[in-house]
């Protein structure tokens, strides 16, 4: 149990106002953000006793221009470290070793079509590598895959690049990452060798979205629909393009503030806002039993 820290929201507001201003990926609306959260802070807005509660005032507050889904302070029960992004860390590390490595799910199908599910999170690459290895080489074997996105909630970009390296034939070029400030461009490819066996490029593969996939699962599905590698089968993606980077601002907030901007090769554009249309429309709970019907169909054809 943690012993509750006393809540002074003036600092709390003032340091994330200074990190939206400083590393938000669009300045004019970081400034915009950081004046409405100064005024609310002296009308009174912030005058709670509870860093939940604060954590959803300000939340709903940074969320009103734009509508980004990764701008937020973050309520954490646990006390979080001070250093940069380890809260995040700290809160993912328990999913990580209750789910596999982020691979909880590899089963056969009929007519050997193979189910991935790849949950809660793309998990960072320096923790996820291997797992993730040993559940794709298996997979490598079906006739078909379905990568189930339906409950990842996001996780990191190179783990992406990772992971579409099994499921293409060659070197491809991803996405282009806009950074904060404009001057530093960065471009994520799929890997040109990749540990153990790929799936490869020219089987039938399907991806599994539902309202809840999100942010670097929205990109793994994305970019495989736009190079026209696999079938999005299920709901429209929550809407979240942009990474984000951690700051604890209080012991139990941390301010997340998105500071680059992705940019498809293929579509010019990325999902912000508008989430990852299926393909293939129909509810989360349904798109399993269409996508192995896709499969079976697809494969005696």
């Amino acid at each position: 149990m943690t012993t509750p820290t006393k809540l002074r929201p003036a600092p709390v507001i003032d340091e994330t106002a200074r990190l939206l201003t400083e590393h938000y990926v669009f300045p004019e609306i970081a400034e915009q953000l950081a004046h409405l959260l100064r005024r609310r802070l002296a009308e009174g807005a912030y005058d709670v006793d509870d860093a939940e509660g604060l954590a959803r005032l300000v939340t709903a507050d940074l969320q009103s221009v734009n509508g980004d889904p990764h701008l937020s302070l973050k309520y954490h029960a646990d006390r979080v470290p001070p250093k940069q992004g380890a809260a995040v860390l700290a809160s993912i590390r328990r999913d990580f070793d209750t789910s596999l490595g982020g691979a909880p799910r590899v089963q056969l199908l009929d007519g050997g079509v193979a189910v991935l599910e790849l949950a809660p999170m793309l998990f960072p690459l320096e923790w996820a590598a291997e797992p993730l290895s040993a559940a794709l080489t298996l997979a490598s074997r079906a006739q078909a895959l379905i990568v189930d996105l339906r409950a990842n909630r996001g996780g990191d970009p190179d783990t992406v690049a990772f992971v579409c390296g099994y499921l293409l034939d060659k070197r491809t070029h991803l996405n282009t990452m806009h950074w904060h400030g404009g001057e530093r461009v960065e471009q994520s490819w799929s890997l040109p060798h990749v540990p153990g066996a790929r799936f490869g490029g020219s089987k039938p593969l399907y991806v599994l979205s539902s309202g809840q996939t999100f942010s670097a699962a929205e990109e793994l599905a994305y970019d495989l629909q736009q190079l026209g590698r696999a079938v999005v089968v299920g709901e429209r993606t929550r809407g979240g393009a942009h990474p984000r980077e951690g700051w604890t601002v209080h012991p139990h907030l941390e301010a997340t503030v998105p500071v680059g901007r992705a940019i498809n090769p293929v579509s010019g554009t990325n999902w912000e806002g508008t989430g990852v249309q299926p393909d293939i429309p129909c509810t989360a709970a349904d798109s399993l039993d269409h996508a192995h019907a896709l499969a079976l169909t697809r494969l005696a054809g």
